[in-house]
């Protein structure tokens, strides 16, 4: 049999055993989830998918280039995906989502990003295959997505309620609130259909998913133009994100100079892309695939270092306090 085709059937029996377990942990679970419990489902799927990394090596014709690529593209996709939970842990504090109903709230919203991810990528893929210049515009997204990122303060202009989607529901639906225990999104009151509010959250949710994945898209491509790659990449590192939501929400503190990071890592591919329209730039960067990763995986571990080192230091300062992993 094909390798390519032995990698598919891999990709799809590691994706559909290690959901199946997951979604059955989420819906047997009672009690709240536990960074512990949190930390070790996201290794998990961590170890996942860089092991998937080092079965394209073995096996696909083209492993030695393809691999490293792939983990490239895993790491970006993976920190984009950090950045995005901080969002939906934002939006959860301030439209006041029950802790039980988190878990759910998560999981659709990943399917969901799945859905966008994969239509997005068929699109661009279709797109750059036709008008091959869209590479540069592309890049002028992300270097613009970079600056948007490190100049942004989203606890500043994230508003919920202001969320088109959210407006039009509320508007024109009838809305029912179904308890504070309550996981469902539509209920049956007074002999007829109604939304819960956890619907609207879920309503802001998905538009923040689709927001993410045009950032998402050309990124990836940026580093690699091969369908499987793209697919694969995006895919895991959109998988793991559920535990790594609860994960996230107790070592936050950790993690205060990622977003620099993740734009760092935009603007490089961004201008990479740009760059590759003297073509010598381009083939060198596709005969030199390490030096993506290289540069992707320095800049991710240098911004939580740092920011460790940050923690550290001002949790040392006399008068200063911790709580809650945030510093007051």
């Amino acid at each position: 049999m094909n390798p390519e085709v032995w990698l598919w059937i891999i990709f799809a029996l590691l994706v559909v055993g290690v959901s199946a377990m997951d979604l059955f942990v989420i819906t047997h679970r009672h009690g709240p989830v536990g960074l512990t419990s949190s930390l070790r489902w996201t290794g998990l799927w961590v170890l996942i998918a860089l092991g998937f990394g080092v079965c394209i090596y073995l096996l696909h014709p083209k492993g030695a280039e393809l691999a490293p690529l792939y983990i490239a593209g895993y790491l970006t996709e993976y920190s984009l995906s950090v950045d995005n939970l901080f969002v939906f842990i934002l939006i959860f504090a301030l439209m006041k989502v029950p802790e039980a109903a988190q878990p759910k709230l998560i999981k659709l919203g990943i399917y969901l990003s799945i859905v966008l991810r994969v239509a997005f990528i068929l699109v661009g893929a279709a797109l750059l295959g036709t008008f091959h210049w869209l590479i540069y515009l592309f890049g002028l997204l992300l270097v613009w997505t970079a600056w948007k990122m490190i100049t942004a303060d989203e606890e500043e202009h994230i508003d919920p309620t202001r969320n088109v989607f959210y407006r039009v529901a509320s508007r024109f639906l009838p809305i029912h609130d179904d308890g504070p225990q309550s996981r469902r999104l539509v209920v049956r009151h007074d002999g007829r259909l109604a939304i819960t509010p956890l619907f609207l959250v879920f309503l802001v949710i998905g538009s923040t998913d689709i927001l993410f994945a045009l950032d998402s898209i050309p990124a990836i491509m940026g580093i690699t133009e091969d369908p499987f790659v793209i697919l694969t990449s995006n895919i895991f590192a959109v998988l793991g994100l559920n535990s790594l939501f609860f994960a996230l929400r107790g070592i936050m503190g950790m993690f205060k100079f990622l977003k620099h990071g993740v734009s760092l890592i935009l603007f490089f591919i961004g201008i990479k892309m740009i760059a590759g329209i003297w073509p010598p730039i381009e083939e060198w960067f596709k005969e030199h695939s390490f030096v993506s990763l290289a540069v992707i995986a320095s800049v991710l571990s240098s911004s939580i270092v740092l920011s460790i080192w940050h923690r550290r230091s001002n949790s040392e300062k006399p008068g200063t306090v911790q709580s809650g992993g945030e510093e007051i």
